[in-house]
């Protein structure tokens, strides 16, 4: 009889903890949107470093509710740390735009062998599920055989199509390729004015 008391609070106890349990976790990534083009260039660009907000450098999705509010989605993620997601999707991008492979990370003590390297400082990324996507950086493109530089900064916000978290991450996408398409478009007023 003790025996059977003890099964069914042991059973009772495991519907409990099933109820209670959580929906999973779903994990996003920012995607490189640029049309590829021919690779026709052998120019050489390094990436990086690419700096975020630290309210958004954490693997939840951070959500907008407010001018002064945010919340951490805890079930909506990103599959990797955003600072990296961020900076592959803009080396992606740049090899479409530009039309070379020659696109890396930036890696440290290397950059010598480079034409250009990029760095991006994002000053917000602000995420409203069901309304838009924004990004606010400034980027500078360096010249590494002169040292010439020049800096811009680009501001967009696009719109979701839905209120899902996979529409805002495509919304985000899409903001940091006219991202790329800046610096993309700085790095061939160089070449313009090396011709």
């Amino acid at each position: 009889m003790r025996r059977l008391a003890v099964l069914a609070m042991v059973g009772s106890l495991a519907v409990s903890l099933a109820s209670c349990s959580s929906s999973p976790s779903r994990f996003y990534t920012l995607s490189a949107t640029a049309t590829p083009g021919p690779a026709t260039s052998r120019l050489s660009v390094a990436v990086g470093p690419v700096s975020i907000p630290a309210a958004v450098d954490r693997p939840q999705i951070v959500v907008s509710s407010s001018a002064n509010q945010v919340s951490l989605d805890d079930f909506n993620r990103w599959a990797s740390p955003l600072q990296d997601n961020l900076a592959r999707v803009v080396a992606d991008n740049l090899v479409a735009l530009l039309g070379t492979s020659k696109v890396t990370l930036f890696p440290p003590g290397l950059t010598t062998d480079m034409d250009y390297r990029v760095t991006i400082e994002v000053r917000n990324f602000e995420s409203m599920p069901g309304k838009s996507a924004a990004l606010d950086a400034v980027w500078t493109v360096r010249r590494m055989k002169d040292g010439k530089t020049e800096t811009g900064r680009t501001s967009v916000r696009e719109s979701t199509d839905d209120g899902s978290f996979e529409a805002l991450a495509a919304a985000h996408s899409r903001g940091i390729t006219k991202l790329s398409q800046d610096i993309a478009d700085a790095i061939r007023g160089f070449e313009r004015g090396a011709s």
